[in-house]
């Protein structure tokens, strides 16, 4: 599909029409409504077992999607405004109610990975079309793609927008190129499961 302006790329993310790709600090996004994530997998051709990350504009938008019950919140929170907008994916209890009952969104541990990335072009996407699911953009096992280029031999059927636009918001088509840290929440407190772009502290 040919590279399309924001707003469209935006219209295509709400509706669930379409799925679509946009830089982040560290590679770019594969990205859908929640209830598009059978897509997802199948662009990807990646395993269900693999789960996805839920990425928002800011933290509020990412915090109905947990489950509170045990009084945790303001722990995470804390950590969200230490860490976010940034590289760092935090794993929390998830709401089921609120994403598709699916396994391999949640996992067996009923868990949902969040992220608020530092980008101005993801986030102003965000903003207009709430949390979406996200992955790197890639066949499963291989590189991320980097460049808008690639994205669009690879994967013609995703909406992206031009090198241009994104440079013109302020921002870079490749990221980092580095993936980000992720963490989990436990009995224990947190724990580190992948070590990324950043240097967790706790």
């Amino acid at each position: 599909m040919p590279q399309v302006t924001l707003s469209a790329l935006i219209t295509g993310l709400r509706t669930g029409t379409a799925l679509a790709s946009f830089p982040t600090d560290t590679v770019p996004a594969l990205a859908a409504r929640p209830d598009r994530a059978p897509a997802v997998y199948a662009t990807k051709q990646r395993d269900f077992q693999k789960p996805l990350i839920l990425m928002g504009s800011q933290p509020a938008d990412l915090w109905p999607y947990v489950d509170d019950r045990a009084g945790d919140l303001g722990q995470w929170q804390a950590i969200a405004q230490d860490y976010w907008p940034g590289a760092l994916t935090i794993v929390l209890p998830a709401q089921s109610d609120r994403l598709p009952p699916m396994n391999d969104i949640l996992g067996p541990t009923r868990s949902i990975g969040l992220r608020v990335p530092a980008c101005e072009v993801a986030k102003a996407i965000l903003a207009q079309t709430g949390p979406l699911l996200t992955t790197s953009v890639n066949r499963s096992g291989q590189p991320p793609l980097r460049t808008i280029a690639d994205i669009n031999r690879e994967f013609p059927e995703l909406l992206t927008l031009s090198p241009d636009e994104v440079a013109a918001m302020g921002d870079s088509e490749v990221g980092s190129g580095e993936p980000s840290t992720v963490v989990r929440w436990g009995p224990t407190g947190w724990a580190v499961l992948r070590q990324g772009a950043i240097q967790f502290l706790g």
